[in-house]
């Protein structure tokens, strides 16, 4: 591991291969699992706030589960994330476009609806960020739904901070990732 502030990044961050392959995928990511999104404790107003603002390009069902269940949720783990259609299918928060399953924030977002691109876990994943009272631990989740984007990953060397620069300065900052850099070039 190295640590960047009081971040510390585990090496299969640095070394193995990752870029996402929609086309292959199909945004599997955000259908399977056994619950949301995890979330930060701020993130909950937020979605407040942008609830009514993107209702309208959710589906049925994922409209159903965010009425009856709230904007977010506490999973069975005690985690806040978001919910999900019939307790534990897709995330709410999806929309299918042409075969492919797409973050309906995210495309609020894009179309300049709101002013926040989706959950941080969403955007920096598959890093997973563990958090402990002093520091945080950034490590590489592997999860076999993900094979083609190790493939691809692999087939452009991209390693997975790479691939992350932009939600990985979303979240720690643009001197932050340089200081990453930094490291990774002295090992």
């Amino acid at each position: 591991m190295i640590e960047v502030e009081q971040v510390l990044v585990h090496e299969d961050v640095l070394k193995e291969n990752f870029v996402c392959n929609l086309s292959k995928c199909k945004g599997i990511c955000c259908v399977e699992g056994d619950s949301g999104a995890p979330l930060d404790n701020e993130e909950k107003a937020i979605l407040e706030d942008i609830y009514p603002k993107i209702k309208h390009l959710l589906n049925e069902k994922g409209i159903k589960a965010i009425e009856e269940q709230g904007v977010y949720v506490v999973d069975e783990d005690g985690d806040l994330t978001t919910p999900c259609v019939d307790k534990n299918k897709e995330c709410a928060y999806v929309l299918f476009e042409g075969g492919i399953t797409k973050c309906a924030i995210e495309k609020a977002y894009e179309q300049g609806i709101v002013d926040w691109q989706k959950p941080i876990s969403c955007h920096l994943y598959p890093i997973r960020i563990t958090k402990y009272p002093e520091f945080e631990v950034l490590n590489y989740d592997r999860w076999h739904i993900c094979h083609d984007a190790c493939t691809f990953g692999r087939e452009l060397k991209v390693p997975v901070y790479s691939f992350l620069k932009g939600p990985l300065i979303r979240k720690y900052g643009e001197e932050w990732y340089k200081e990453l850099e930094s490291s990774v070039a002295a090992m």
